[in-house]
C-alpha cells in the first residue's frame, strides 16, 4: 500500500509512503479521495514528507483532493514538502492556491479550523 489513511477528528489524514507521487499511484491517491469523500469526509491534511517525486499526475492528484474539498466547503492542507516538490508546487504557482505548512501542528490547525493561508 502507498498510502495510509486515518480517520481524525474533524479531517482525514492521509499520508504518501511512497517517495515517488506520480503515475503509478497518483491514480490509487484519486481513488481513495474520491472513496473518502463520498463517506462525507470534508477535510484533508495530505502528508507528503516521505515524497521527493512528484510529477504531472501527482499535482493531478493534489488538485482533485482542493477541489474535492472546497466544492464540499471544507479545507485541504499539505503538509510536510520536500525540497524538489516544494520547488515544483512554487513554479507551478500553485503555492498561491494550496494551504501549504511545513509544521505538523500549524497544518493541522488550518485544517481543522478552516483558516485559509
Amino acid at each position: 500500500m502507498d498510502f495510509k489513511i486515518d480517520k481524525k477528528d474533524g479531517y482525514t489524514l492521509i499520508q504518501v509512503l511512497n517517495d515517488r507521487l506520480d503515475t503509478h499511484i497518483a491514480p490509487e491517491l484519486k481513488s481513495k479521495l474520491i472513496l473518502i469523500f463520498s463517506e462525507g469526509e470534508k477535510n484533508i491534511l495530505l502528508n507528503l514528507d516521505t515524497c521527493t517525486y512528484c510529477d504531472s499526475s501527482g499535482l493531478s492528484a493534489i488538485l482533485v483532493a482542493n477541489r474535492l474539498c472546497k466544492n464540499a466547503d471544507g479545507t485541504f492542507v499539505l503538509y510536510g514538502l520536500q525540497p524538489s516538490v516544494e520547488k515544483l508546487i512554487i513554479i507551478s504557482q500553485l503555492d498561491t492556491v494550496l494551504n501549504v505548512s511545513d509544521d505538523f501542528s500549524v497544518a493541522e490547525s488550518i485544517v481543522k479550523n478552516g483558516i485559509e493561508n
